[in-house]
Formats: C-alpha cells, sequence, structure tokens
C-alpha cells in the first residue's frame, strides 16, 4: 500500500527512474525502524493509510488511491496533529495534498527548491498552530 500510494501521488512530479527506485524494500526498511512513529488507518483488516511523525514534523501521509475520500486521510491527520504535528513538506506541484492540508487549516509559509532523488523539486512548507486553550477543540 505504502508503494502504490507513494508512486500515485507522486507519479507526475518525480521522475520515472527516481519512481523506480522506491521499492517495497525501501519503504520497509524506514518502517522497521520508525514503527513508534507510524499510525495506521485500517478498513475491513487491510491497511489503507498511514502516517509517520517525527519531532512535530508530519514525514508522510498516505492512503491507498481506492480509499481516499473515505475519511481516512482526514483520521489519520486528526491523529498526527494530536500527536503534535505541526508542520510538513509537500511538492509544490502536490495540488491534491495541498488542497487537502489547507482544508484542514494548514498555512503555507514558504516555497523553496530541494534536491529530492537527484533532482530539484520546487518545495512547500506548512505550518499549524497547535491548538491552544478555549479555542474550542476538544481533547
Amino acid at each position: 500500500m505504502a508503494l502504490a500510494s507513494y508512486r500515485s501521488a507522486f507519479a507526475a512530479i518525480a521522475s520515472p527512474e527516481y519512481l523506480a527506485s522506491r521499492t517495497d524494500a525501501t519503504f520497509a526498511e524506514r518502517f522497521t525502524t520508525s514503527l513508534d512513529r507510524v499510525r495506521l488507518a485500517e478498513r475491513d483488516g487491510a491497511v489503507i493509510g498511514f502516517t509517520m511523525v517525527t519531532a512535530g514534523h508530519l514525514d508522510m501521509l498516505f492512503v491507498d488511491p481506492a480509499a481516499q475520500g473515505s475519511g481516512a486521510g482526514s483520521a489519520l491527520l486528526a491523529d498526527a496533529e494530536a500527536r503534535g504535528a505541526c508542520t510538513l513538506e509537500s511538492f509544490r506541484d502536490n495540488h491534491p495534498a495541498r488542497a487537502f492540508y489547507e482544508r484542514h487549516g494548514w498555512r503555507l509559509t514558504r516555497a523553496y527548491d530541494r534536491d529530492v532523488g537527484g533532482g530539484v523539486h520546487a518545495c512547500v512548507f506548512y505550518e499549524k498552530a497547535p491548538p491552544t486553550a478555549g479555542d474550542g477543540r476538544q481533547d
């Protein structure tokens, strides 16, 4: 699911060579050392999405393309925020992801170019203030 979601999200952004360099083993290795930072969304016993949060930064949020629109992404994002996620980075041209984050109150704070997978890509950085006492949000 991680590989399919990753390749779907970045098909129009990253080069075919870069996408081909990402394999199931790539994700297995990354997750094996990061299990304490990963949360899963499941439906009928199958994983349909996941997040990884590191020190207040949302490293990854992916939902199986077949499960997008099901509310899994919103639930995963809410969980990540509850775990302290207040920053994230996205490819500038990943318009569906950017619209999703903006709908959930994330604000673009800067744009820049970054070397990703051997190529320079336009990226954007988002921030979201943590909830404060008295803002009406429930814990």
